[in-house]
């Protein structure tokens, strides 16, 4: 027995401190389990190692930069990436697909006013544990709790609006495929409200807890005055073939 990154730096042939960069960026897992850094492993311990992929983009014009952002990578580190632009919005690290940034600051504050009055149609895609039958409106006010992490739960007394859309598009191994269109935009939203109908997210290690290889949530299509941009890349789509 060991420290994962130990372990993983043998199994590997790498050094303690990638193993750590690895493991820190929650890119190993065994069997469906993130392992982290610290943990204690037997060298007997089945790891694999997820590819890290590259941003690509989508679109791109003097205003605003569409990017396909692939999963374990962090919204702002896009801004060290493409120097000069800033993000208008943000997905979680293990979220995949659509991200939006500009280097225009009256073009920003549009886009911020846009979010705000619920005018930027957001639609993603997320496999959950479980068979969903029909489509569902989930209306349950967040309350999100911010300090070193920030954690969202229900609460019908102090929370904030928030309304998610689902629809069922198919099986796949008795989970379903849905269509996820958020009216709101709180932390964790579709997350929480998933789990809060008993059909948490795979990969979901916040709420739902369920073991996957990643968390199965792509941001599939967004739309904000003339423009809309689709992903349809990513590793994804790769675990609904797997």
């Amino acid at each position: 027995m060991d420290k994962a990154y130990k372990i993983l730096s043998i199994k590997e042939n790498i050094s303690n401190r990638k193993a750590k960069e690895l493991l820190d960026l929650g890119l190993v897992f065994s069997n469906g389990k993130k392992i982290r850094a610290s943990d204690v492993i037997s060298n007997k311990t089945p790891l694999k190692l997820m590819t890290l992929e590259k941003p690509k983009v989508i679109f791109e014009d003097k205003f605003i930069l569409a990017i396909n952002k692939p999963p374990f990578f962090d919204s702002y580190d896009l801004e060290k990436k493409f120097n000069g632009w800033s993000l208008l919005n943000r997905l979680d690290k293990q979220t995949s697909g659509v991200i939006l940034l500009t280097k225009d600051d009256d073009f920003k504050k549009r886009v911020i006013n846009e979010f705000k009055n619920e005018k930027v149609y957001k639609e993603y895609l997320a496999l959950v544990k479980g068979i969903i039958p029909q489509e569902i409106t989930i209306n349950k006010p967040i309350l999100t709790i911010k300090g070193n992490f920030a954690k969202s739960k229900i609460d019908n007394k102090l929370g904030k609006r928030a309304v998610t859309k689902i629809v069922p598009l198919k099986l796949i191994n008795k989970n379903t495929l849905l269509k996820v269109i958020i009216q709101t935009g709180r932390t964790h939203q579709i997350r929480l409200h998933l789990d809060s109908i008993k059909h948490p997210i795979l990969g979901d290690n916040i709420y739902g807890k369920i073991p996957f290889d990643r968390l199965m949530l792509h941001s599939y299509k967004i739309s904000i005055f003339d423009y809309e941009f689709c992903s349809d890349e990513g590793s994804f789509w790769k675990y609904l073939q797997d």
